[in-house]
């Protein structure tokens, strides 16, 4: 995103708007378009190829005993005996159509197929970062209206903590703890309000650490400023402070990481789905590339690169929401 920051001397302009031409906020969005058109084209070329590279998908379709005339015939049928390139330029044409093409291994559409696991994913990440942001709010304001306190020590040390240790590694203990010893929480599946809750903490446990630490640092640099002093200097309340002059400054850089951590959980850990058997598209993306199953991972890559593309363009309109002095140029 290109942006400008007015000085304090000029007048405050409106999300969206510039005193040039008046369209910065259409010609934004096209150029924003076309970035993601480009995105979408890169990563599906790559993609394919490196797919192409890893073995014909139809050996793995048929018996281990399987003849090779047995197996050429499979690939004919599939279209996988034409050039890659020829390959590549019938699924361009397929996608501009809606075909996102047929699954190898589950024999239903891709669109079907991306429709029938997304819904969980969707579910289980906006708990993940619900959870993460509350949780990384109350720490990361704790610990920097607390500076070198206990309360600090402990959420920098947490925090710390969380980012270190890996997600394998803390699902595989939560499971241990409150199924296998205490037996408080199911195993696995999507039953009930209960399943939820093993896999919500550990997908968005590295997020709460991640952004407590990032809120903590910035907000502690805002609270140094001058205009956070003049504000206490004038005799306003501390929360008045902190909420309406110091908070709002420091989420700036929180949203884009946030952004980021979002699309993350929306594209579904693999990790995570993994360990706790939940049928999400992470689960699914992992097991498409071990069955070689192209037409369900290239749909998972438009799919990523639609998300993470979307989610870009909300964090750089919420810029100029926090802050009116940002324009779009």
């Amino acid at each position: 995103m290109s942006v400008s920051l007015e000085s304090a001397d000029d007048e405050c302009l409106a999300p969206g708007t510039h005193t040039g031409d008046g369209i910065s906020m259409i010609g934004y969005a096209i150029r924003r378009f076309l970035q993601f058109v480009f995105v979408l084209l890169v990563l599906s070329a790559l993609v394919f190829s490196l797919l192409h590279l890893s073995g014909n998908p139809a050996a793995l379709l048929l018996p281990a005993n399987a003849t090779q005339e047995q197996v050429e015939q499979m690939s004919r049928s599939l279209g996988l005996d034409d050039p890659i390139h020829v390959q590549y330029f019938r699924y361009l044409g397929n996608v501009l159509r809606g075909d996102l093409g047929m699954s190898y291994r589950l024999k239903l559409p891709v669109a079907q197929v991306i429709g029938i696991y997304l819904p969980n994913t969707l579910a289980l990440a906006g708990l993940s970062i619900l959870f993460a942001t509350v949780l990384s709010l109350i720490l990361g304001v704790a610990a920097a209206l607390r500076r070198d306190t206990y309360i600090d020590t402990l959420a920098t040390l947490g925090a710390t903590v969380g980012q270190s240790m890996p997600t394998f590694w803390l699902a595989i203990l939560l499971l241990l703890l409150f199924c296998v010893k205490l037996k408080w929480l199911p195993v696995s599946g999507t039953g009930s309000w209960r399943n939820y809750i093993l896999p919500t903490v550990t997908m968005g446990w590295y997020s709460t650490a991640f952004l407590t630490r990032v809120i903590r640092s910035n907000l502690l640099e805002v609270l140094q400023s001058d205009y956070v002093q003049v504000a206490r200097s004038k005799g306003l309340r501390e929360w008045r402070v902190i909420l309406k002059h110091a908070f709002r400054n420091a989420l700036l850089p929180v949203i884009t990481i946030w952004g980021l951590q979002l699309g993350t959980m929306m594209m579904g850990s693999v990790v995570t789905e993994t360990v706790f058997a939940w049928p999400g598209v992470g689960r699914l993306s992992a097991e498409s590339v071990l069955g070689r199953d192209y037409p369900v991972v290239l749909g998972m890559i438009l799919l990523y690169g639609a998300i993470f593309s979307f989610l870009n363009v909300c964090v750089d309109i919420s810029y100029a929401v926090l802050d009116p002095r940002i324009t779009y140029k």
